[in-house]
């Protein structure tokens, strides 16, 4: 197992820094038109012609790479791609005063923060209160407005989704004086306009990824992969990758790394949105029960809806083995990740076992460990000195131990 754990781990890993070196070269032997893939769905053709001309457009680009240097995470280009189609459509305006409202975990509030500061915007995010408070406190450093509120299903009005909604609504409706029904944090005077950025539905998020993620990989890699492996929280991850790479790569297998709690593995598998932590009377918490931040849901977004027939597999990860795999690369490889990235590397190590020696297995490193200390990394523990845990521990990991 040890000589062949390192063959996968190789294979699993090779583009995990792709987020952070982005790419060199000019895309090679990208003379193809975009191919619409059997079963592959989109909201509409004008959507479709929209990504095609963006691929074409892409195929011949030049320069740089794509560093995510906002937030520091691969959602600088989901926020990015938000914020651009908001001023296209004339909904944002720089330096008019107008405040962009977001739902999320944090690394995306992270990401439109920092953009937001840098584009004339202010930042107001609303949080579940259970996240790691790293990722609020980053958030104030970055003169953004915090809301920490209480877990709550999505269908619930204190959901902190539909909070970030109802606050944009009311900015938008009275830019003289805060919402009596959404008082804000600091009770200041508002100005412009409300942007509620909802990244779990706008379909910028996952053409982020078709239109710049996707083909970096494809680059990257030649051309030749035989697995991409992600996890899905708003879903425009995997599915605006899956959607840029499977006409491309017709053997290409693209497998979703869940964590427990989460309903996607058995849409996956079975057609089913369930999980059976989520039974009645089993639930210890009223969202997803896992100590997992970033991915996991149990809905099917307008962004996983987009690529979900391309989902050809999915691998369910527990916490105790998302924990494992997380101290695991630090001790062999001294990488350093967040929650949703050890889900990721997880399901990429059982995906290359599955799958064999010789093959390239992709997956991404979403953030850094550091976003992650006061809640996955306090249960993780010190990694210590010198160990030598065994890949077989790491997969058999339990709640129990």
């Amino acid at each position: 197992m040890d000589s062949h754990a390192r063959m996968y781990i190789g294979a699993a890993f090779v583009a995990g820094i792709i987020l952070t070196l982005g790419f060199r070269d000019v895309f090679p032997e990208l003379k193809e038109l975009f191919r619409k893939p059997r079963n592959m769905t989109l909201r509409s053709k004008k959507d479709s012609d929209e990504a095609a001309t963006a691929a074409d457009a892409l195929m011949a680009r030049s320069g740089p790479p794509f560093l995510n240097g906002a937030g520091q995470s691969s959602k600088d280009r989901v926020a990015l791609s938000m914020i651009q189609m908001a001023e296209q459509e004339g909904i944002l305006t720089p330096g008019s005063g107008d405040t962009i409202y977001e739902g999320t975990s944090g690394s995306t509030g992270i990401s439109l923060a920092t953009l937001a500061r840098a584009k004339g915007y202010l930042a107001h995010i609303c949080m579940p209160s259970d996240q790691a408070i790293e990722k609020s406190n980053l958030l104030l450093k970055l003169g953004a407005i915090v809301d920490r509120v209480p877990p709550a299903p999505i269908v619930e009005k204190e959901n902190f989704v539909n909070r970030a909604r109802a606050l944009a609504q009311a900015h938008t409706a009275s830019s003289q004086a805060p919402s009596t029904d959404f008082e804000l944090s600091n009770s200041r005077t508002l100005r412009g306009r409300g942007f509620f950025a909802d990244q779990f539905e706008n379909l910028s998020n996952w053409k982020a990824h078709f239109n710049g993620t996707g083909p970096e990989i494809y680059a990257q890699c030649n051309g030749k992969l035989d697995a991409f492996v992600a996890g899905a929280g708003t879903g425009g991850t995997i599915s605006g990758i899956a959607l840029f790479l499977k006409p491309r790569i017709p053997n290409l297998t693209v497998v979703l790394a869940d964590p427990q709690g989460s309903g996607l593995y058995n849409r996956v598998k079975y057609g089913v949105m369930f999980d059976l932590k989520e039974k009645e009377g089993t639930r210890r918490r009223r969202q997803i029960d896992t100590i997992v931040e970033g991915i996991g849901i149990n809905r099917v977004t307008a962004n996983f809806d987009v690529g979900k027939e391309l989902v050809d597999d999915a691998v369910r990860v527990t916490d105790a083995q998302a924990l494992a795999m997380a101290r695991w690369l630090v001790e062999k490889d001294g990488i350093f990740i967040g929650s949703s990235s050890a889900v990721n590397c997880f399901a990429a190590v059982k995906t290359a076992m599955k799958l064999g020696p010789g093959h390239r297995i992709v997956t991404i490193l979403s953030d850094s460990g550091s976003r992650h200390l006061s809640r996955f990394w306090a249960k993780a523990g010190d990694v210590g000195g010198a160990t030598d845990t065994k890949l077989e521990d790491v997969l058999n990991a339990n709640d129990n131990e």
